[in-house]
């Protein structure tokens, strides 16, 4: 027959991980999307959760309902929404390449519901993010990200309480400003057309000021704004895989 004391270890080895990857799921893309049910979410977690326990490192014995089980149960869920959001910076920056694009050439106006986050975006946003979203499940990158967790307990184990001797919440912050660094990069190629073509048309209504540059402008700007969108796809899909890369490799290195 178990004892309570035994079957409380038990639990245990199944809580920790647990809370880490509920928290992942929480702030990581497509898991944590708005569409993702959160019932689904925390049977998908309970699931991964019973699969991996067995091969991560026994925790510590802690008091869950003790002030130093609080402390262990924050740190864990502090692991898991600072990988998540590590990578979620990689679709924020195709958000944000989106709605640069979009005010460029007059699409700002154009909104629709992003599927990732819930909120309104620009439609070149929209296109920008399910490429993005598309690209992540097709080279795997969420089970990479599941398989970056599950290692995360070898480098940082249970109740091991590293994150007082590194810059932890520094290394976030600067992780975080790449995002307008890549979003800029995505649709730097269009932008930069976009902006020479708007200086050939500030040269022509210098040259001929009885034209109407809105009836003219707008329509060539828009469509110039596709045709380029489209002719930078061969240069962003690898820029985008770049990112997701760089992006798990550094929520890995961001607990290390």
């Amino acid at each position: 027959m178990l004892s309570a004391a035994a079957v409380l270890a038990w639990a245990e080895h199944y809580y920790w991980p647990f809370l880490r990857l509920s928290a992942l799921f929480l702030a990581a893309p497509v898991f944590g999307a708005a569409s993702f049910p959160v019932r689904a979410r925390v049977i998908l977690a309970l699931a991964i959760t019973v699969l991996v326990a067995p091969v991560l490192p026994q925790p510590p014995a802690i008091d869950v309902l003790g002030a130093e089980g609080m402390l262990v149960a924050g740190e864990q869920i502090l692991v898991g929404l600072a990988m998540g959001f590590v990578l979620q910076m990689a679709l924020s920056a195709a958000v944000m390449a989106g709605q640069t694009i979009s005010m460029t050439i007059g699409l700002g106006f154009a909104l629709s519901v992003d599927p990732q986050n819930g909120v309104q975006v620009p439609v070149v946003s929209q296109f920008y993010v399910i490429l993005a979203t598309l690209l992540f499940l097709a080279i795997d990158g969420h089970l990479v990200l599941i398989e970056t967790l599950v290692d995360s307990f070898h480098v940082l184990p249970v109740g091991a309480g590293q994150f007082s001797d590194n810059n932890f919440g520094l290394d976030i912050a600067i992780l975080a400003s790449r995002m307008f660094m890549n979003g800029l990069l995505l649709v730097l190629p269009a932008l930069t057309a976009v902006l020479l073509i708007n200086l050939a048309f500030g040269v022509i209504t210098r040259a001929a000021p009885q034209l109407n540059i809105f009836a003219v402008g707008f329509p060539v700007t828009i469509l110039a704004g596709f045709v380029f969108i489209f002719l930078s796809l061969p240069a962003v899909i690898p820029l985008l895989e770049r990112m997701f890369d760089s992006s798990l490799a550094a929520a890995f290195d961001v607990i290390r």
